[in-house]
């Protein structure tokens, strides 16, 4: 069966989206609109498979999706060329994860360092859905047949295990797929990671050696997406130094975590490399640096935080926006649905 070229990718309602998210991400988001064929998910079912003290609960999770979904479009993803949709509105993803639930291992599944991470040392006490999340991902990802995710490097494993899922799913029911016209016996993609150019590792504005995170308990730790103009100026102007000028060349910036940051920052949101930042400010004061990195973040994210204050203020908007992506990929997915359930052998309603 071919395979059309077609790019997933979700983000988690979680609340409070930062500029770690919006450089790490969104950025490559919008880019890749230009040259592939797109759906973008807010995957509010993987939201809730850590403790309600995370997601927040219902109330919040609802805010937390319409305020992602306002993100999307406030940096400019187009929800009429692409598909922007909350995961919950397509019964899909949770059909076809309990279909991979019987193809996956256990083995597979103990060998997932997030999980382990997210549990910590108190696994007996963690959700079977977040010890399952890998098998949604991959659910997520081969509803609608992608074949390339843009991944960061905590997600890597994720993917390896959905193309192996689909190996195994194309392997175990070859015959049946086969029998429904598939001469190769391949029925979904091994979804490829779209390699999108360097990530931009966005580290908190208070320790450069920890990423920038909306879990910390400094705000000041973080540039959110919702913070205006003097605020974001203000903590620019309030992140962590050190007492040295900015060197001339990069390597001058190891062991200076802090120094790394501020300048990677710069380099991304200016579309420089640091090499050519630091041609500029190198050898200057921090301070100097610091107002043209405050004049530069507000340049490029107050006009997303006053959009997305905008569209927040209307909630029906934003929910007309996500009806209209879910009946899109539901098209997708129920075609997808349908011939899943025939090569397994479910008997199914026509």
């Amino acid at each position: 069966m071919p395979f059309v070229e077609r790019v997933f990718s979700g983000v988690q309602p979680t609340g409070n989206l930062h500029l770690g998210n919006y450089l790490g991400a969104i950025v490559n988001f919008v880019k890749m609109q230009e040259t592939h064929n797109c759906i973008y998910c807010v995957v509010d079912m993987h939201a809730i498979t850590q403790g309600v003290d995370v997601w927040g609960g219902p109330a919040e999770l609802a805010r937390n999706t319409r305020e992602v979904t306002a993100a999307f479009i406030a940096s400019g993803i187009d929800p009429k060329k692409h598909i922007v949709f909350n995961q919950s509105q397509v019964s899909g993803h949770a059909e076809l994860a309990w279909i991979f639930n019987c193809v996956a291992r256990m083995g597979w599944l103990g060998r997932m360092t997030q999980f382990k991470e997210k549990a910590g040392k108190d696994r007996e006490n963690a959700s079977v859905g977040l010890f399952d999340y890998p098998v949604l991902m991959a659910a997520d990802i081969l509803l609608y047949r992608a074949t390339h995710v843009p991944v960061g490097e905590d997600q890597k494993q994720h993917l390896e295990l959905s193309r192996d899922i689909a190996q195994k799913f194309n392997n175990d029911f070859g015959d049946s797929i086969r029998n429904l016209g598939a001469n190769d016996g391949l029925f979904f993609p091994l979804p490829e990671p779209l390699i999108t150019g360097p990530a931009t590792r966005v580290m908190s504005l208070r320790d450069g050696t920890k990423k920038m995170s909306k879990s910390d308990a400094s705000d000041n730790s973080r540039i959110n997406l919702t913070d205006d103009a003097d605020t974001i100026a203000q903590k620019i102007r309030k992140a962590k130094t050190d007492p040295e000028p900015l060197p001339s060349e990069e390597k001058g910036l190891e062991a200076r975590p802090e120094a790394d940051n501020l300048v990677g920052i710069f380099a991304a949101l200016a579309g420089r490399p640091k090499a050519d930042v630091l041609r500029e400010f190198g050898g200057g004061q921090f301070s100097s640096f610091k107002n043209a990195l405050a004049e530069l973040c507000v340049t490029k994210l107050a006009p997303i935080a006053g959009e997305m204050k905008r569209l927040v203020a209307d909630p029906g908007h934003i929910d007309s926006i996500l009806n209209e992506g879910s009946d899109r990929a539901r098209a997708i997915a129920d075609e997808t649905m349908k011939l899943s359930k025939d090569i397994v052998g479910f008997i199914r309603r026509r």
